[in-house]
């Protein structure tokens, strides 16, 4: 049962909520005007937790019918999305390392090479979350990774920090190749279309190195504020692995050979073909079976955030309402106003609109519909068409606010040692950050 204070608490949070919903119409069609006023109804809930993370995301296949922006179909069918698959395969995989205790080894192993200090674990998390999520996807780097994150300590804090520091580190990390994250792969193919010369593999990295080292440094500095250099100690007795760790070991390292195969490298390698969803499922489906045998679904499906899941869905549903209800492209075409600014300007105002239109849409959808906005618009202006929709990609993997921005923010959420206020309060800092080095850097080095 719910007391009397907290149900209070709850009725307030609800009544900010339906008056953000009020504030929030817009002069466009009635259509779009209820969908920003539903956007910030589901925001602003998330971000008070007036009600469980779950039941708000499940809101849309209410709203968006009832106020004839989405049917139910159409919105229901978004909570399908094959990424949900994705990371429903890599949670069984870290239910398995979590229950095997491989963790714990992995863990040992990682401090052989890195200082074993709070400060020291938040850089190493950081770094190693964004080089594997150059090669492999943000979403799968963070699920491989939490796990370790949250072992490591049992101050609440500190996980918080851990948590945060592997999910924006695979964000940071995700655009140092052209195939570490969606937004990237679209720009490459969007240039192809237009007959524009791409990018080499090598020329891309030149290209985005700066950034991220910086971005490495300033998120795990942001992170490492406030906390002691107090030893972090684990248990230092080098023990063999056992029949279920060598399994799992296995697994793990046939799923990432797979991945790593799986992705192609320009004209020298056109990968495998295969669905990462389809890799990751199988991946975890196999546990359950003969000669795994080491996950059982009675027991450990209360371990899997089926709320997260439903978060997913409510992201892509919002995306799926943006592009269907034309307030994507109501939004991205006031961008023509600004053929009039200097260029520094115009830049500043594409990272800005991409960078916070990312926390509330998915990245993929979003960058699909702006690159030819963007493009349209570079050309009107007669300036350089691929250094604006470079910065447009890059700020739309840069988004670091919200669970619904990105799968990363989404599976720390779902660690339970993150909370909507954290990620607020260290995204918001680091939005800004990104847009300023993106900014500087496309001006000073990219152009």
């Amino acid at each position: 049962m719910i007391d009397r204070v907290a149900c209070k608490k709850i009725t307030v949070a609800i009544l900010i909520a339906l008056v953000a919903f009020l504030l929030s119409f817009i002069p466009f069609t009635l259509t779009q005007s209820l969908l920003v006023g539903v956007i910030a109804f589901l925001v602003v809930l998330w971000t008070n937790e007036g009600l469980p993370l779950g039941v708000v995301s499940l809101l849309p296949i209410v709203l968006f019918p009832s106020f004839g922006i989405l049917s139910t179909g159409l919105t229901t069918q978004h909570y399908a999305n094959p990424i949900i698959f994705l990371f429903l395969g890599g949670f069984f995989i870290a239910i398995a390392v979590e229950k095997s205790s491989l963790h714990k080894w992995i863990a040992n192993k990682m401090f052989s090479i890195f200082p074993a200090t709070p400060r020291g674990v938040i850089f190493s998390l950081t770094i190693s979350s964004g080089i594997l999520s150059s090669l492999l996807s943000n979403t799968t780097t963070a699920l491989l990774l939490i796990p370790i994150a949250l072992f490591i300590s049992d101050d609440v804090k500190l996980k918080m920090r851990f948590a945060l520091g592997v999910a924006y580190g695979a964000s940071v990390g995700g655009i140092l190749t052209p195939i570490g994250t969606p937004p990237n792969l679209i720009l490459f193919g969007f240039m192809q279309d237009k007959g524009m010369e791409a990018f080499s593999f090598i020329e891309w990295m030149w290209m985005m190195t700066p950034l991220v080292f910086i971005m490495f440094i300033v998120v795990a500095s942001l992170l490492s504020v406030g906390v002691s250099d107090v030893k972090i100690s684990l248990d230092d007795e080098e023990k063999a692995l056992d029949a279920n760790q060598k399994k799992i070991l296995l697994l793990l390292g046939g799923v990432i050979l797979l991945l790593l195969l799986n992705a192609p490298l320009g004209s020298f390698w056109g990968g495998l073909g295969l669905n990462e969803s389809v890799v990751l499922l199988s991946g975890g489906l196999l546990l359950f079976a003969p000669p795994f045998s080491i996950l059982d679904w009675m027991d450990d499906k209360s371990k899997v955030p089926f709320r997260i899941m439903f978060l997913f869905g409510a992201g892509f549903s919002i995306a799926a309402a943006f592009s269907s209800s034309g307030l994507a492209d109501e939004v991205a075409s006031y961008l023509l106003a600004l053929t009039n600014l200097s260029t520094i300007l115009i830049l500043i105002s594409i990272a800005v609109l991409i960078t916070f239109t990312t926390e509330i849409t998915s990245n993929t959808a979003l960058i699909s519909v702006m690159l030819p906005i963007i493009y349209a618009l570079a050309i009107q202006a007669n300036m350089d068409v691929k250094l604006f929709m470079v910065v447009a990609t890059v700020c739309a993997s840069y988004a670091f606010m919200l669970p619904i921005a990105t799968p990363p923010n989404a599976i720390a959420m779902s660690s339970g040692a993150v909370s909507v206020k954290d990620m607020l309060r260290y995204g918001f800092l680091l939005n800004l950050a990104g847009i300023f080095f993106v900014v500087i850097i496309a001006e000073l080095f990219w152009r």
